[in-house]
């Protein structure tokens, strides 16, 4: 499937020799991932092409001559589409060449050079783990640095992810976004603008049924408690009476196993709970809490007289769903870190034999469609399972051991589309758009 990249932005900037070039502000789930040229992709793509050969996507053409406003905007959208495509390769994907070149880009583009330093990585009970890394280190290494700390089996490491957390004086908590792979947490968390973000161990699948994988493995089981302890005390997951105290007496008598066993059969165990956020149904402006999980979506919605509507939309009934940006990138200082102040979430679903669509305002769009993304991937890993003729792939070593479909087998769930009737131009040349992001 396809990840969240766009280049929603591009700059003009003075060469040093009398010269301009263009600067591309690259996203990836909302915030800035970095900002390269065109000849720092074009010697990307030369390099993948010496590993992976023709099997690559069409790299967009050089142009000889000065380049046109319109043949800027389809430049951009040409770098924006090979990004997407040939990310959507987990070979390219995690080959060093793309690892490295990840790596010095947005190194590069904060200002922040390789060299020692420290870490806290929060686990699900809030208690935080120091770990001396390098800034140049990745989500994925300092995943494992954190597992074998923690005891983690190895082949289990796959079932977690770091994620970036928002943390309030309150108490609440906010999942900001699942750190990808190649990330590199320090880095993104020196340059991030929304403020208390800590770097934070969480379990990444939403089908509470994969706990069973998990059980054999102590620290696996320990990590798991955490998080539902954790949930339910954030009222994420919500208990019935009789279910909370009989979870209280579990957790006193500290039988974890049981405790995991029951918590399964608990309202939105094992959901990734949004924050609250506003809707268009049954009126626009409804307030709505979201819980995303157990291959379903579901919305608490706030009516306008303050009575509850609890409605829920099985990812079965779902055909797509696309995230658009509504509001301007630019101030006068440049390109914003964030695009997630104004976006949108729509799906569309069928009721009564029609489509229709659900429109989600929500800061957390981009984390939505990353968590039904993974509802999509875990119900494809089950029918290879269930269907053994199937052509499947075992992960690299290290990668959780679950089956998954070939690329080849996999519909494309995710590219980002175009409004051009809203393109803007400054006089810096600079160019910015909504975003408008389809999963089919």
């Amino acid at each position: 499937m396809k990840m969240h990249f766009c280049i929603p932005v591009s700059q003009q900037q003075p060469d040093g020799l009398g010269g301009r070039y263009v600067l591309y502000s690259v996203y990836l789930d909302g915030f800035l991932f970095c900002r390269v040229r065109y000849s720092q992709l074009h010697r990307w793509n030369e390099q993948l092409k010496r590993v992976f050969g023709n099997c690559l996507p069409p790299f967009p053409p050089k142009y000889y001559l000065a380049m046109t406003t319109s043949m800027a905007n389809d430049r951009r959208d040409q770098l924006e589409q090979y990004l997407q495509t040939v990310t959507a390769d987990p070979n390219v994907l995690r080959s060093d060449v793309s690892i490295e070149f990840l790596r010095l880009v947005q190194l590069r583009t904060f200002n922040i050079p390789t060299q020692k330093a420290s870490l806290d990585v929060f686990l699900p009970d809030g208690r935080s783990m120091k770990v001396e890394i390098l800034t140049s280190d990745t989500a994925e290494r300092i995943l494992e640095v954190v597992s074998h700390r923690l005891g983690l089996c190895q082949e289990l490491i796959g079932y977690f992810g770091l994620f970036l957390l928002r943390f309030y004086k309150n108490g609440k908590l906010s999942v900001v976004k699942k750190l990808a792979d190649f990330e590199l947490p320090y880095v993104t968390l020196q340059s991030s603008e929304v403020e208390n973000c800590k770097a934070g161990l969480r379990k990444w699948y939403l089908d509470p049924a994969l706990d069973c994988m998990l059980l054999d493995c102590r620290a696996a089981v320990d990590l798991l408690y955490m998080q539902a302890v954790q949930d339910i005390k954030k009222e994420w997951a919500k208990p019935t009476p009789a279910q909370r105290e009989e979870l209280e007496a579990l957790q006193k008598e500290d039988n974890q196993t049981k405790f995991l066993e029951l918590s399964r059969d608990v309202q939105h165990y094992g959901c990734m709970q949004l924050d609250p956020c506003t809707c268009d149904s049954p009126e626009p402006g409804c307030g709505v809490v979201l819980s995303v999980g157990n291959n379903a979506i579901s919305c608490c919605i706030t009516l306008p007289d303050n009575q509850t509507q609890e409605v829920l939309f099985q990812m079965s009934r779902v055909k797509c769903w696309q995230v658009t940006f509504l509001g301007t990138l630019l101030d006068m200082d440049g390109p914003q870190r964030t695009l997630n102040q104004n976006l949108e979430l729509r799906f569309q679903y069928s009721e009564d034999s029609r489509w229709q669509w659900f429109v989600i305002y929500t800061k957390q769009a981009f984390l939505l469609s990353s968590c039904l993304k993974k509802m999509i991937s875990e119900k494809m890993v089950k029918l290879a399972a269930e269907n053994p003729e199937m052509q499947i792939e075992v992960p690299e070593q290290g990668k959780s051991k679950r089956y998954q479909v070939q690329q080849s087998q996999q519909k494309d769930y995710s590219s980002f589309l175009s409004r051009k009737s809203k393109f803007k131009r400054t006089d810096g040349d600079c160019v910015f758009r909504t975003i408008k992001e389809e999963d089919l």
